[in-house]
């Protein structure tokens, strides 16, 4: 795992907690666009999740197509996090 996420563990926290992060994200737009079962309780939480990690980019695209606008209002923060979580650890690493 250090080979993946580089030597300090502290970096390493910041790109786990990441890579968490945009997992659920994701999850969340491939269970929308596929249309998953939203009473199943781990659609349901993933919902509730991706909700609160995407709380300042909701609606900030608004497409008339509801996945187009599910693809670009929760992939964004995913990438967002994905990118400030390894800048971040670069420096980390570096100090």
């Amino acid at each position: 795992m250090s080979r993946r996420y580089g030597g300090n563990p502290a970096a390493v926290i910041i790109l786990i907690a990441a890579d968490i992060a945009a997992l659920i994200l994701v999850l969340w737009i491939m269970f929308f666009v596929f249309e998953a079962n939203r009473a199943n309780d781990l659609v349901d939480w993933v919902h509730h999740a991706a909700n609160w990690l995407a709380g300042w980019s909701r609606d900030l695209f608004t497409p008339d197509n509801a996945k187009w606008r599910t693809v670009l209002n929760y992939g964004l923060p995913a990438a967002v996090y994905l990118l400030v979580a390894h800048a971040i650890a670069g420096r980390v690493n570096r100090a």
